[in-house]
C-alpha cells in the first residue's frame, strides 16, 4: 500500500476527536458574537434618545434657500398682500323658510339649510359669505359674518 493511504487509516480513529474540536470552537465563537450582540443591544435601550426638534424656515429671496421639489418655483419668495377685508353686506341675506320641532329648528338661508351652530358659506350677489347660526326661532334667525350679528326675518308670514 502506498504510505499516503496508511497515514489516513491510522488517523481513522482521530477524525471524531478533529470534527468535535472544530464544531465546539465554531459553537464558541457564535456564543461569543451573540453575548456582544446581546450587550450592545442592552447599551442601546438603557440609553434614551432624544430626537432633535426639526426648525424650517421660509427663505425670502432664492439666496437663502429653494423649494426642493420645485428648484425652479419662485412660489416661495412671493410676498402676499392682503387687503383691508370689506365689510360683509348681510342685506343680501334672505331667511327663506324655517322647519323642525321647536327644540332642533332648521332654517334655509339663500338656499343653505342651517341648525343652531352650523357654518356654511351662502352666496350673494357680492359673492360668497361664510355665517355662522347662532340663534333660531319661529319667525326669525340670528346669524354671524365678518364679525357682525345680524337678524333675519321670515318675510313671508303674516
Amino acid at each position: 500500500m502506498k504510505p499516503r493511504i496508511q497515514f489516513f487509516r491510522k488517523l481513522k480513529p482521530a477524525w471524531p476527536a478533529v470534527l468535535f474540536a472544530a464544531a465546539l470552537s465554531a459553537r464558541a465563537e457564535v456564543s461569543a458574537r451573540a453575548e456582544v450582540q446581546t450587550n450592545d443591544l442592552q447599551v442601546v435601550t438603557n440609553e434614551t434618545h432624544v430626537a432633535p426638534r426639526s426648525v424650517f424656515i421660509q427663505p425670502s429671496s432664492p439666496k437663502e434657500g429653494r423649494d426642493p421639489f420645485f428648484p425652479g418655483s419662485l412660489r416661495p419668495y412671493a410676498t402676499t398682500v392682503v387687503p383691508n377685508a370689506p365689510t360683509t353686506d348681510l342685506s343680501s341675506l334672505v331667511l327663506q323658510g324655517t322647519s323642525g320641532p321647536p327644540d332642533h329648528r332648521l332654517v334655509i338661508i339663500n338656499k343653505v339649510t342651517f341648525a343652531v351652530g352650523d357654518e356654511a358659506e351662502v352666496s350673494t350677489p357680492q359673492g360668497r359669505i361664510r355665517i355662522h347660526c347662532l340663534v333660531i326661532t319661529e319667525d326669525s334667525a340670528v346669524v354671524e359674518a365678518g364679525g357682525e350679528r345680524h337678524i333675519l326675518r321670515y318675510g313671508g308670514r303674516p
